[in-house]
């Protein structure tokens, strides 16, 4: 491509952006109706028909009976008729590029919202994040709300407890949201961190460095276990587990397991309260990785850099290559996760809803709703495997009174859709439209946004 041709398009790009603000801005002052809609509130496992939703100033104002006279005159109205209305969806593992790939961040944040997705959990952060958080809450970018950790704690970053303890008050201060927790800590800089972060009163979530151990990271107050890293490894009998390698997150000691540890696991759990993240759908992959063609075909493929493509196509060749990952193996892995999943969620473990994207395989928002599908493959109801979407990671950042919920107060991040997701969780992919904090995205529009997407991607 010409540099001028280069030019013009980041001018066109930029351009459809300012187009989209300026329509916002237009309507920021007058109300917005959804007539006759079915409300799927996720306060409970009901569904309220043939309601109004009156939303203003980015939050919900009215909800209640269907009232054409009560409606705002000036309001913009939407006509909900035969559509369920919900909340928007939490991806709580999600990785968000740096400012060295500023466009693609920004076209990762909007991959996630044309997805539905209007909350993510950024677990790779870098100062840049801080100011980008605000400019999402601000209305500059388009794209979920964002909770960051900062740079990761890991054995090469935190080589000795000072350094734990120096670099825990450093984010704390710099104000990042919670620490993010990588493999190769030792028991002492994993101790440190607790320590200190209880002390300053900031999270510290994440992995479990295998020398620290699922059961001690519990006691020490870890308050969200990411892929149910470390479960493998406490549920593998001894003796086997040391004749064979772990491999990635313990699937090399599959056939160690003693599933009668599960339930002291799951109670462990319940009781420490620390949240559980899955990112089944990334784990299931790694155990029976999609064939190139099946990678594709996927629709949302085409949205992302043909070189990220091609690097993931990569590590499906080392996937395969792993000693030992027989399909018997495979199976086992992917059982056991899935039993853990349930057991946990049936115990009154919070389970929060992770895909892991962008990563191998995931594409941002299109792996989020692949990841429901699995919770209920898992043995959950669809009312169970949404609430891990929605009511749960905004109770998990104590913010329940700002979103995660339909009712009256609430910030609006709504879903539109054209199908119950209680009968179906694969309603999400009949999104008819997104409200990001009282921001109107009908489905042309996301269609406009993507499609110029694909076209960048394609030249």
């Amino acid at each position: 491509m010409s540099a001028r041709r280069v030019v013009l398009v980041r001018v066109a790009h930029v351009a459809l952006l300012l187009t989209g603000a300026l329509a916002a801005a237009a309507h920021a002052s007058a109300p917005l109706v959804f007539t006759d809609v079915n409300v799927v509130a996720m306060t409970d496992e009901r569904v309220l028909n043939e309601q109004d939703v009156v939303i203003e100033d980015g939050r919900i104002l009215r909800l209640g009976d269907a009232a054409p006279a009560s409606r705002p005159a000036n309001a913009v109205v939407i006509d909900g008729r035969n559509r369920y209305l919900m909340p928007g969806i939490a991806e709580m593992h999600a990785h968000v590029p740096g400012p060295d790939r500023r466009e693609f961040a920004e076209d990762v944040l909007l991959l996630f919202v044309a997805h539905g997705v209007t909350t993510i959990r950024g677990m790779l952060g870098h100062p840049w994040h801080l100011e980008l958080r605000e400019r999402i809450a601000d209305g500059e970018v388009i794209g979920p709300r964002l909770y960051t950790a900062g740079p990761s704690f890991n054995g090469n970053t935190v080589p000795d407890v000072a350094t734990a303890v120096r670099m825990v008050r450093e984010q704390h201060a710099a104000g990042y949201d919670f620490l993010k927790l990588h493999p190769g800590l030792t028991v002492a800089t994993f101790d440190a961190i607790a320590a200190t972060a209880r002390e300053v009163g900031i999270p510290f979530e994440g992995h479990v460095s295998e020398a620290v151990g699922l059961v001690h990271a519990l006691e020490r107050g870890q308050r969200a276990i990411d892929h149910l890293d470390g479960y493998v490894h406490a549920l593998a009998k001894d003796q086997c587990a040391r004749t064979r390698a772990a491999g990635f997150f313990g699937i090399g000691l599959t056939p160690c397991i003693d599933a009668e540890r599960i339930p002291q696991l799951v109670a462990a759990t319940r009781r420490a309260g620390t949240a559980i993240v899955p990112t089944q759908v990334l784990l299931e992959q790694w155990a029976r990785p999609p064939t190139e063609a099946e990678l594709r075909s996927r629709e949302a493929v085409k949205y992302l850099p043909e070189r990220l493509i091609e690097r993931w196509l990569e590590a499906r060749a080392g996937f395969l290559g792993l000693e030992g990952l027989r399909t018997e193996d495979a199976r086992a892995f992917i059982d056991v996760r899935r039993r853990l999943i349930r057991e946990l969620d049936q115990a009154g473990v919070a389970i929060l809803l992770g895909s892991d994207a962008p990563q191998v395989f995931n594409v941002p928002g299109a792996s989020a709703i692949a990841e429901l599908e699995l919770y209920v493959a898992a043995g959950l109801t669809p009312h169970r495997a949404l609430l891990t979407a929605t009511a749960k990671p905004a109770e998990y950042f104590r913010a329940g009174d700002r979103f995660g919920s339909v009712a009256v107060g609430r910030e609006a991040d709504l879903l539109l859709l054209a199908a119950n997701p209680l009968e179906d969780v694969r309603a999400l992919h009949r999104l008819e439209g997104v409200m990001l904090r009282g921001q109107w995205l009908p489905r042309a529009e996301l269609d406009r946004r993507l499609s110029e997407l694909a076209r960048r991607q394609a030249r």
